[in-house]
């Protein structure tokens, strides 16, 4: 049932994740938010990535082809800005434009409450 105390389990190893290559440089992501007024949260990522409830409501998955390859993007903005941003880049390889499934309020999202203070004693 149980293996004696000397033996230990054979180790698994741990797979590096794929380094992926970036779609969007590094400029380019800065200048989305002056250029079109959107964000890209999660660049090409799974499908399951793109799901996750932690980002807000008001981001659309982008479903895209890049060098034959299916892409998702989880991105923040108007659907006709997003729409604009990535046919200027792709010129045409857009397949979708769909609602995101996040939970967090679009004005809460990226919130820090600010640190409290402590209160100073009357000596």
């Amino acid at each position: 049932m149980t293996k004696p105390v000397g033996e230990a389990p054979p180790k698994t190893e741990l797979k590096k994740p794929e380094r992926k290559e970036m779609v969007w440089t590094k400029e380019e992501r800065d200048t989305l938010r002056e250029k079109y007024g959107s964000e890209i949260l999660v660049e090409d990522g799974s499908l399951e990535d793109v799901n996750t409830k932690h980002a807000p409501t008001d981001a659309y998955i982008i479903k895209y082809v890049h060098d034959d390859q299916v892409r998702y993007d989880l991105t923040r903005g108007t659907k006709i800005k997003l729409f604009d941003m990535y046919w200027d880049k792709f010129k045409g390889g857009i397949k979708s434009i769909e609602y995101g499934s996040g939970s967090i309020k679009p004005n809460l999202w990226g919130y820090q409450s600010t640190p409290t203070r402590k209160k100073k004693r009357k000596a």
